[in-house]
């Protein structure tokens, strides 16, 4: 039996913070995990940036409740999971996703959580689990389920080279060269159909 696990922003919605940014104008929280590999010195920078402009979950929560997803991804995920069993796992956070999975028809999510204070500052992050995409992948595998992964960006390559088969989608051109051996694909379709041709092998 075959699971499909998925990244979240980038993939199927925006990318949140990239999102907040353009709302904020602070052009510092448009970096990414495209751009930075390293989670935890990402959300520290991000975190900074937060207390540095007096923002915290409110102020994020409101742009996110202005985000759809992107165009045909629910049409996607929807024949999808007509398919096979479908899991979005993504580094965001339980606190930010609710409004966009409610958009996506409320798919199943791994992901993990942020920490606040009663005045809404975020003061840290708990990951579910070290590595979290590849770690998950490897217990579905363990499970006796045989996964193939899609995803964007750096911290999407463990699931991605870890199962049967795995997918760049909408990935930057550098990620996309410097992985040569993973097929790229830029539209829904395209994608679609690559997975149904590894559920049928």
């Amino acid at each position: 039996m075959y699971v499909v696990c998925l990244d979240l922003e980038g993939v199927l919605v925006p990318e949140i913070w990239i999102a907040f940014a353009e709302a904020t104008g602070i052009e510092e929280l448009k970096r990414t995990t495209r751009d930075e590999p390293d989670y935890d010195k990402l959300m520290a920078f991000r975190l900074g940036i937060l207390d540095e402009h007096g923002l915290g979950l409110k102020e994020i929560q409101e742009t996110i409740a202005q985000i759809d997803p992107m165009p045909g991804a629910r049409e996607f995920l929807d024949e999808l999971r007509s398919l096979t069993q479908v899991i979005i796992i993504s580094d965001t956070f339980t606190q930010f996703a609710k409004p966009l999975m409610e958009k996506l028809g409320w798919p199943t999510l791994f992901c993990n959580e942020l920490e606040s204070d009663e005045d809404g500052r975020i003061t840290g992050w708990r990951m579910r689990c070290d590595q979290s995409k590849l770690t998950t992948v490897r217990a579905l595998q363990s499970a006796g389920l045989k996964t193939i992964a899609a995803g964007d960006s750096f911290n999407d390559l463990g699931m991605i080279k870890a199962s049967s088969a795995g997918f760049l989608f909408k990935s930057t051109e550098s990620i996309k060269a410097d992985h040569p051996e993973v097929p790229a694909y830029e539209e829904y379709d395209e994608l679609l159909a690559a997975i149904k041709e590894a559920l049928a092998r």
